[in-house]
């Protein structure tokens, strides 16, 4: 044994995750967990983060693991602190992204006895974790190093394995607490990693594959219906299926199918704007739907698939999930996109080509060219913000895109575009928090330029997450659309109760964020014309440092120049439709 058998012990620990693939860690200061965070930062493969918002420090690292799609650690000392990581621990079980929570306690005979900053860190995260463990206190013994590696490893083959989600180890520790980095904390075996987890790809049952295909091959009307996707893989597998089968492909913002150098022929944009017309819905029923990924945004498409039970509903999930809102899908298929794909390839023979697709992409084209033609110099309405950022937004960078109204009017206002650039949201569980956190950790992954659009009470909600572009030196351009409260509930019934709408669900704050740019050392304009904005827009994009471009729009007529806005539009289509 070794005087200081922390050192070893913890140094054994972060030296497996290091060989698992774990390349970032996430930190919060804090005494108990200073071993945790000495040894991170002094492993030569670990790029270390800190921050000194546990809450944001959570969805900090929830935004590195978005976008590598690696697992990430994220460290904090024992108390409160741990359950500050709580709100990012849901988004990542729900998004399934793989993190790794590690928590520095109280050894056990200072729990539940009134010690400081000790609470029950049990199972603190319940059942979004899908595995948690109480570590044993370090031990230099050579069977305790074993066993603290293969901890290490089976935390990272968790998050990893499909369906990907967040692991918690908590730590009690007894002081002394310092490591001794004289000595080698890490002690690396010959062998390398103590040991290799592999995570299998779910695959089909051919039964129900071949009469998943009889299906589609008997089935002309069909489409494609596509969320978030994980990866390029999937993107173009799904291509090749909408190739093969002539189904259009109804593509949530989320997707990437709307934006890059692929072909989009396929690919529909303003499928929520149609579907909420009766007329065109009627025509553009689908009798088969396919869907990949979890659920769009899209209220029109959700209560279509709802509300005609009628429709053949098929869900392809690799990670083996219940991606079913609707409770109307008639076969869950737990395989790749590319078995799948391949599959109908196979089945079908021949490429279609007919009528059906030719309807979408009609109503599709003419939606975007007689919304081309309306005005959008005025920024009080919210979706020229949109219409106008869509064409600015730099190749190979980031957009992230807010809950509540911002990712509906991405889904609204986003065209087709032939420029590369990723669009990311938590669409987990679809708060408003954490978002300015989640964003700056897309750029610490990707180290390219991010946009942020969103609303006001969801910036203000995460301004603590600002700090780590001064500290970290983190550029981030802010398009802060400010209609000064909740803008959604305007769309609701509840907007139609004046007396207490205002109260409950409009909730003016009235701040004035130019200071939250002073406070953070950014740069701060606020535009009133198109021209002005793409101006300041331009300017921030590509240069260090915190940029808000903040746009005051107006609530109160929102719904109504929405509404007029769709329904122009729409009425063109209609007196030009063909079919």
């Amino acid at each position: 044994m070794t005087e200081n058998p922390i050192t070893t012990y913890i140094g054994n620990f972060i030296d497996e995750l290091s060989l698992t693939g774990v390349t970032e860690a996430v930190i919060c200061p804090g005494s108990r967990s200073t071993p945790l965070a000495i040894l991170a930062a002094a492993h030569p493969d670990i790029n270390v983060h800190v921050h000194v918002d546990e809450r944001s420090a959570g969805y900090f690292a929830l935004g590195i693991a978005k976008a590598k799609r690696e697992p990430v650690a994220l460290i904090c000392t024992s108390g409160t602190a741990a359950a500050n990581f709580y709100p990012a621990v849901v988004e990542a079980h729900y998004s399934r992204i793989p993190l790794i929570v590690l928590t520095a306690d109280r050894p056990h005979e200072l729990r539940e006895v009134g010690a400081p900053q000790a609470i029950d860190q049990q199972f603190l995260f319940g059942n979004f974790v899908k595995y948690f463990t109480d570590s044993a206190l370090p031990d230099a013994h050579p069977d305790m190093l074993a066993y603290i590696r293969s901890v290490a490893s089976r935390a990272a083959g968790e998050a990893s394995r499909a369906p990907n989600g967040p692991v918690h180890i908590n730590f009690p520790l007894r002081e002394p607490l310092m490591p001794n980095l004289d000595a080698d904390p890490f002690q690396r075996t010959e062998r390398g990693r103590h040991v290799s987890v592999s995570n299998a790809t779910a695959a089909a049952d051919q039964k129900e594959l071949e009469a998943v295909m009889a299906l589609i091959r008997g089935t002309e009307e069909g489409v494609i219906v596509c969320g978030e996707l994980p990866n390029e893989e999937a993107k173009r597998d799904i291509l090749s299926l909408a190739e093969m089968t002539g189904y259009p492909i109804l593509a949530d913002p989320l997707s990437n199918l709307r934006n890059g150098t692929h072909s989009k022929k396929s690919v529909i944009a303003a499928f929520d704007s149609l579907l909420r017309d009766e007329e065109l819905k009627a025509s553009l029923m689908p009798k088969l739907v396919i869907r990949f990924g979890p659920m769009p945004v899209s209220k029109p498409l959700f209560q279509l698939l709802k509300q005609n039970p009628e429709i053949g509903q098929i869900v392809v999930d690799p990670d083996g999930g219940w991606r079913d809102p609707t409770q109307r899908s008639s076969w869950m298929m737990h395989c790749s996109e590319r078995e799948f794909a391949e599959a109908a390839a196979a089945s079908i023979c021949e490429k279609r080509a007919g009528r059906w697709l030719e309807k979408w992409q009609f109503a599709d084209s003419r939606f975007r060219h007689h919304l081309g033609n309306l005005e959008a110099e005025d920024l009080t309405f919210e979706g020229n913000v949109y219409r106008n950022l869509q064409h600015i937004i730099p190749e190979k960078s980031s957009l992230f895109v807010g809950n509540s109204m911002p990712i509906r009017d991405a889904d609204t206002f986003f065209e087709n575009q032939d420029r590369p650039f990723r669009i990311f949201a938590n669409r987990g569980a679809n708060g408003i928090d954490g978002v300015v956190s989640t964003a700056l950790g897309v750029y610490a992954a990707t180290k390219e330029p991010v946009t942020l659009v969103i609303g006001d009470l969801s910036f203000y909600h995460d301004l603590n997450g600002l700090l780590v572009t001064k500290t970290l030196d983190i550029p981030l351009t802010v398009v802060l659309v400010n209609n000064d409260g909740g803008g959604i509930f305007s769309f609701l019934p509840q907007s139609a109760e004046e007396r207490y709408f205002e109260q409950l669900f409009g909730t003016p704050t009235g701040l004035e964020f130019e200071h939250a740019a002073k406070l953070y050392g950014g740069r701060y304009v606020c535009p009133e014309s198109s021209a002005e904005f793409a101006d300041a827009y331009l300017s921030s994009v590509n240069r260090r440092g915190l940029d808000i471009i903040e746009v005051k729009t107006r609530r109160e007529t929102r719904v109504e120049l929405h509404r007029r806005l769709l329904d122009t539009v729409l009425y063109e289509i209609r007196k030009e439709w063909p079919f």
